[in-house]
């Protein structure tokens, strides 16, 4: 398995794909940093670019690669070699790469420009949406042979997390706006991962007071110690359930 992995990593690292998001990503962070007058104004913007470029590119390029590995995988799997481990050192490569491209990209200028604590959980949280998002690209990938059904389902599921889900739970609030569905709108935001972990970032920004009673209602929930835990275990379920339905499929699946 260790030999595996350190083939599709060494294999992404090199990519020129995943070079040029790293540095796109530092681009776009030293730039959002330079040109506003504050560091809090630079890191929304930064927040911003995480939510939606870190999530968009980890789901496109893991069910690309994992669609353009399938003849290596079809040669390793003809070596007596574990059908699980082979897709966790796919999963673990791929994962690995992602993460140190965004670290890379976007870590530096956050530790250098921003407080510590919200620099730590900026990175924290697009390390974990990286491995989200190319959790659900193994199981899109996996689900259908047909390589461009693969890539729409994933881009499908993310204009859902980033884009739809947002403009459900926006119709909600003015549907039930009459009644305290507050507290039901906090178990809702588990339900997203990117919303999640954009009410995690503002948090540690403490500018949940400028959203009012619902801000409050999210401080009480995700501001203590063991909301932060449960938060960062509901974002670890989000990426550990995707993989392990893909992983099912892949150890029963004729290829």
């Amino acid at each position: 398995m260790m030999r595996i992995l350190k083939y599709v990593a060494l294999d992404i690292i090199k990519n020129k794909i995943i070079i040029a998001y790293a540095i796109m990503l530092a681009l776009f962070s030293w730039s959002a940093f330079g040109l506003e007058d504050n560091a809090a104004k630079g890191l929304l913007t930064v927040l911003n670019i995480v939510l939606l470029t870190v999530p968009l590119m980890s789901v496109l390029f893991a069910t690309i690669y994992v669609y353009n590995s399938s003849e290596f995988i079809e040669l390793l799997l003809s070596h007596p070699i574990k059908r699980s481990k082979i897709w966790k050192a796919l999963f673990i490569g791929l994962s690995l790469s992602m993460v140190a491209a965004y670290v890379f990209g976007a870590g530096i200028p956050l530790f250098i420009f921003a407080e510590w604590d919200i620099a730590l959980m900026t990175i924290a949280v697009g390390s974990l949406l990286s491995v989200i998002f190319v959790a659900i690209a193994f199981l899109s990938s996996i689900i259908t042979r047909d390589k461009a059904k693969g890539i729409g389902t994933s881009i499908m599921l993310w204009l859902y997390f980033a884009l739809l889900f947002d403009g459900l739970v926006l119709f909600l609030f003015f549907q039930f706006a009459d009644y305290p569905i507050e507290k039901a709108v906090v178990f809702l935001s588990a339900l997203s991962p990117i919303d999640l972990s954009r009410i995690l970032i503002l948090l540690k920004l403490d500018v949940s007071a400028m959203l009012g009673y619902t801000g409050a209602v999210f401080k009480n929930s995700f501001g203590s110690d063991w909301g932060l835990v449960l938060s960062f275990a509901l974002l670890a379920f989000w990426a550990l359930v995707p993989f392990y339905l893909s992983l099912r499929k892949f150890k029963s699946k004729d290829l």
